[in-house]
């Protein structure tokens, strides 16, 4: 990060690393194999070898989100209240944003589309990522991809009907999104964003109707994790993980033995082991030696997910509004809900318990996190909490890593009074007011810690 991610460019040889970090070549190693992981960096072997730097693309950072969602068993209706929250924003930017080669990317996404007939494989669903990735905006792209491959999920398992009720789907899909590139290409950004809101509606209808629950099944199926290509090792550790998944997560308990997974999966022991210990740094399992030992399930925790998806953006230079312009759309959306929830009765005691005034300057950073990540925990969706935590955690590492000087005490009165007068418009029950102050404390915030 420090030397601007210069692609291609040798971090220095085995030995040249260790004695820079002075490690051990077995720490060294195991350290590279996470970073091959992360795709930051691979190490080459023989003459002008060494630790080059790579490109990374979003497959890791995706796999560890869907790992992560997997086990918590994320509904239907968190993932499509997502979407509607995010897919809208994306096709209004697209509409800003798009140049004449997004144009024909689109096109040739509904091309593709047509092309499709009944007993062909299901056709892929790119229409969505195409279209995030015309809002040229690296947040929205990376957590749309999310939202898509969870969507594919639900999609593989929903009941299917006749070939003319098939047809008549992909057909009704396609004029949506005909009429949504129609509006992006056309730059009418608020016809665009209002057809993407009535396009989500729809697949929400459709799903939920053909659906025979609304939560996640977590012992019938095995997830496609979409398993990466190259490294057997990599794609052992997401196969185990799928199987785990399929398992039904069964915390604490053996897996199987090293010899067991040996034989079961047909690989040699360092490409097990290697494996193990990228499920261990997801925190899926962990290998325990000894009597009553092996691949020991665990409980997987976010903050795997929320580095390397922060590791990730942060190669892809996300702006300052890249990133408030999410983080506000997942925000006002976890004020309404709250709003709502209030209304009913239902979270008075932890909105008290969000206020917590810092105790010096150093923390008020700490103390404003805390609090908005404790209110997308209260409206309750899984997916937008963890896209907040992401964000959240990005603006904390460019505040770190820029030398910011520390907030004043002004800063901190200010930051305790907006929190303050954000929780008395939604203890009132007032959803516009609520989401007007919410708005400018976030403006006052970009600006502080960017």
């Amino acid at each position: 990060m420090r030397r601007g991610w210069t692609v291609g460019e040798s971090l220095g040889s085995e030995q040249e690393l260790q004695q820079h970090y002075e490690v051990s070549r077995s720490v060294l190693r195991e350290a590279v194999r996470l970073v091959e992981h992360h795709q930051v960096a691979r190490m080459r072997r023989g003459p002008k070898g060494g630790l080059l730097i790579c490109e990374p693309d979003a497959g890791p950072a995706t796999r560890a989100v869907v790992i992560y969602l997997e086990y918590l068993g994320t509904t239907l209706g968190d993932l499509l209240n997502a979407r509607l929250v995010l897919e809208p924003l994306a096709a209004a930017l697209a509409a800003e944003r798009i140049d004449e080669a997004g144009i024909e990317r689109l096109r040739g996404v509904l091309r593709a589309e047509q092309q499709w007939r009944p007993g062909l494989d299901a056709p892929r669903d790119e229409f969505h990522i195409a279209l995030a990735q015309q809002s040229k905006n690296p947040v929205l792209q990376l957590f749309i991809d999310v939202l898509m491959r969870l969507t594919a999920r639900y999609a593989r398992r929903s009941r299917t009907g006749s070939a003319g009720e098939a047809v008549e789907l992909v057909d009704r899909m396609h004029t949506d999104h005909s009429e949504i590139v129609a509006a992006v290409t056309a730059g009418d950004a608020a016809r665009a964003k209002t057809l993407s809101e009535q396009h989500v509606k729809a697949v929400t209808a459709w799903l939920q109707q053909h659906q025979r629950g609304d939560k996640a099944p977590r012992r019938r199926t095995r997830p496609n994790l979409e398993a990466p290509r190259g490294k057997l090792a990599e794609v052992l550790a997401a196969t185990i993980g799928a199987d785990i998944a399929a398992s039904g997560w069964p915390v604490g308990s053996v897996f199987g033995t090293e010899t067991a997974l040996l034989e079961r999966y047909r690989v040699s022991r360092s490409v097990l082991r290697e494996a193990v210990r990228l499920l261990e740094f997801h925190a899926v399992a962990h290998m325990r030696r000894g009597p009553g030992g092996g691949l020991i399930v665990t409980k997987p925790e976010p903050q795997a997910s929320i580095d390397t998806i922060a590791l990730y953006l942060q190669y892809r230079q996300p702006s300052r509004e890249d990133l408030r312009c999410v983080r506000e759309a997942i925000e006002i959306d976890s004020v309404t809900r709250v709003v709502a929830k209030v209304v009913e009765g239902r979270v008075e005691p932890e909105m008290a318990a969000l206020l917590n005034a810092a105790d010096d300057a150093r923390n008020v950073a700490v103390e404003e996190s805390r609090f908005h990540i404790g209110l997308a925990q209260l409206a309750g969706n899984a997916l937008l909490d963890l896209f907040l935590r992401i964000i959240v955690e990005l603006f904390r590492r460019h505040w770190s890593s820029t030398g910011q000087r520390l907030p004043t005490p002004s800063d901190v009165v200010a930051v305790e009074r907006a929190h303050l007068r954000i929780l008395q418009a939604i203890g009132d029950g007032d959803d516009s007011l609520a989401r007007y102050r919410l708005r400018r404390h976030l403006d006052a915030a970009a600006s502080r810690w960017l």
